[in-house]
C-alpha cells in the first residue's frame, strides 16, 4: 500500500515544479522591474495593481475550488458537480467584466489612477480569465493530473516572462514609466489567455446548472469565500492602505512618496515570498489530499506527521533567507529599495505562521464547519485594518510588516484552540516549539558571529543553517520515539 505521506510529497514535488519554478521565473521579473523603474514609486503602482488582482481573484472564484473537492467526494454525478460550479463562476465573471468596462474611468479615479482606465480594464480581464480558469485547473488537481496542471501553469508563466523581457528591454521607453506599467499588464493579460486555450475542452462539459446542488455548494463555499476575502485583506491590503494613508491631497509630491513606499515595501516583500511560494505548491497538493484521507482511520496521525515535516521545512527556509540576506538583497537591482530589507525576517516568520494556519484549517473543512474559517479570517482582517490605520502614519511599512506577523500568529493560535475542540488532531507541540525556537535562536545569534570576510561569513551563517537541518532530520528520523 502506498505511504500517504510519500504520495502527498510526491504530488507536492510535481505541483512545486510549476509553482516554485514558475514563481522563481517570475522572481526574475523583480530585478527587471527594479532595474527599469529607477523611481520606486513606479514599481509601487505595479505592486498596488497586483494587490487588487489578488483581491478580486478570491472574490470571483468564491471558494468554489474547495467546494468542488468536497462535493465530488460525495456526489455520484461528478460531471454535474463540475458543470454547476463552472457555469456559476463563468456567469459571475462575465457580469464582473462588463461592469469593469462600463465603470473603468470612475474606478481609476477612485484608486488614484486617474486618466488610466486602461489599467483597470486589463486588471478586470486578467482576474476574470484567471478566475474562470481556476475550476478546470482544480479538476486536473482532483484527477491527480499534476503533470498537465504543471505544463499549463508553466506555459502561462513562460509567456509572461518572455513578453516582459521583450516589452521592457526592447520596446519600453525609460522616460515614460507609465508605458512600462501598461506593458507589464499587457504581458500578464496575454499570458492569462494561455490557460483557457489549454483548457478549452472543459467548456464542452457545461450542461447547465443544477440549482439544488448549486445552493448546497454555495452554502458550503460562502464561509470559505468570506474567509478568503478576509485572508486576502491580511495578505495585500497593507500595500493599498500605505498609499491611501500616506497620500495627502494637499501636498503635490505626497502621491509619489506614497507610491515609492509601496514600491520599497513590495520589493522587500518579494524576498519573504519564498515561504509563500512553497505554501502555494503545498496547498495545491494538500487540499485534495486531505479530503481523500477522510476515510483513512489513521488520518489524524498522517495530518500530525505532515505538520511536523512542514514546520521543520519552512523554518529551514526562514533561516536560508535571513542568514543569507546579504546575498539575497542583490536580487533587488536598485539600492534605493534596500532600505526596506528590515521587513524581510518579520514577513518570513509571518508566513510560517500562515502556513501552519493553512495546515490547521483542514479541521473546519473536513468537519463541514467552514463558518469558523470565516470567523477567524474576519477577526484577522479587522485586526489588520486597525493596526495599519493606527500605525502606518507613524511607522510606515514597518507597521504593515508587524501587523502581518501579529495577525497570522493570532489566527494560528485561535485555529488551534478551536480545532482541538471541534475536530481534535494530536499535533506534536513539542516539535513545533523545538523547530521554531531553534530557528529563532540561530537567527538571533547570527549577527554576533559575523566577520568581515565575506566567504568566511557565508560559511559561518550557513553552518547555522546546516545545524538546524541536521537537528530536524534527526528528530524526524526517530519519529517512532517523538520528543
Amino acid at each position: 500500500m502506498t505511504n500517504p505521506i510519500k504520495k502527498l510529497f510526491g504530488e507536492i514535488a510535481i505541483y512545486g515544479l510549476s509553482s516554485i519554478v514558475g514563481r522563481l521565473l517570475n522572481y526574475l521579473l523583480v530585478p527587471l522591474y527594479t532595474f527599469v523603474f529607477i523611481n520606486p514609486a513606479d514599481y509601487g503602482v505595479v505592486s498596488e495593481l497586483y494587490a487588487w488582482v489578488a483581491f478580486f481573484i478570491v472574490i470571483l472564484t468564491f471558494g468554489m475550488e474547495t467546494a468542488f473537492f468536497k462535493f465530488i467526494q460525495n456526489e455520484d454525478d461528478k460531471k454535474n458537480v463540475f458543470s454547476t460550479a463552472f457555469s456559476a463562476l463563468l456567469s459571475l465573471n462575465v457580469v464582473f467584466f462588463i461592469l469593469v468596462l462600463l465603470l473603468n474611468k470612475d474606478i481609476a479615479s477612485l484608486l488614484l489612477f486617474g486618466g488610466h482606465g486602461e489599467y483597470i480594464i486589463m486588471l478586470g480581464a486578467i482576474v476574470s480569465i484567471d478566475a474562470i480558469s481556476a475550476l478546470p485547473l482544480a479538476k486536473l488537481r482532483a484527477e491527480e493530473r499534476a503533470k498537465r496542471f504543471s505544463i499549463i501553469q508553466l506555459s502561462s508563466i513562460g509567456v509572461n516572462i518572455i513578453l516582459n523581457l521583450i516589452f521592457l528591454l526592447v520596446l519600453f521607453d525609460g522616460n515614460n514609466p507609465e508605458q512600462g506599467v501598461f506593458y507589464i499588464f499587457l504581458a500578464n493579460l496575454i499570458a492569462s489567455i494561455v490557460k483557457p486555450l489549454f483548457l478549452y475542452k472543459s467548456f464542452g462539459l457545461l450542461n447547465g446548472i443544477d440549482w439544488g446542488l448549486l445552493k448546497r455548494m454555495f452554502l458550503f463555499s460562502f464561509p470559505l469565500a468570506i474567509a478568503g476575502f478576509a485572508g486576502i485583506i491580511n495578505e495585500t491590503l497593507d500595500r493599498i492602505l500605505l498609499k491611501q494613508i500616506l497620500y495627502n491631497p494637499n501636498v503635490p509630491s505626497s502621491l509619489d512618496y506614497a507610491e515609492a513606499q509601496v514600491g520599497i515595501y513590495s520589493a522587500s516583500y518579494k524576498l519573504a515570498m519564498l515561504v509563500t511560494i512553497l505554501l502555494q505548491a503545498y496547498r495545491y497538493a494538500a487540499e485534495p489530499f486531505f479530503f481523500s484521507q477522510m476515510k483513512n482511520l489513521d488520518r489524524n496521525k498522517v495530518y500530525s506527521q505532515i505538520m511536523n515535516v512542514f514546520i521543520a521545512f519552512v523554518c529551514g527556509v526562514f533561516l536560508l533567507v535571513t542568514l543569507n540576506l546579504d546575498v539575497f538583497k542583490h536580487f533587488i537591482q536598485n539600492e534605493s529599495y534596500w532600505v526596506g530589507l528590515q521587513v524581510v525576517p518579520i514577513l518570513l516568520m509571518a508566513n510560517i505562521f500562515l502556513g501552519i494556519y493553512y495546515n490547521q484549517s483542514i479541521w473546519y473543512k473536513l468537519s463541514g464547519k467552514t463558518k469558523f474559517g470565516a470567523y477567524i479570517a474576519l477577526a484577522g482582517a479587522g485586526l489588520t485594518i486597525i493596526i495599519n490605520v493606527i500605525y502606518i502614519p507613524k511607522y510606515g511599512y514597518m507597521a504593515s510588516a508587524w501587523a502581518t506577523l501579529i495577525v497570522y500568529f493570532i489566527q494560528m493560535l485561535i485555529s488551534y484552540i478551536l480545532g482541538q475542540k471541534h475536530y481534535p488532531i494530536p499535533y506534536n507541540l513539542r516539535k513545533f516549539v523545538l523547530y521554531l525556537g531553534l530557528a529563532l535562536f540561530l537567527y538571533a545569534i547570527s549577527p554576533y558571529l559575523k566577520v568581515n570576510n565575506f566567504a568566511l561569513n557565508l560559511c559561518i551563517q550557513n553552518g547555522l543553517l546546516l545545524m538546524f537541518v541536521l537537528t530536524a532530520f534527526y528528530f524526524e528520523r526517530k519519529d517512532k520515539h517523538p520528543i
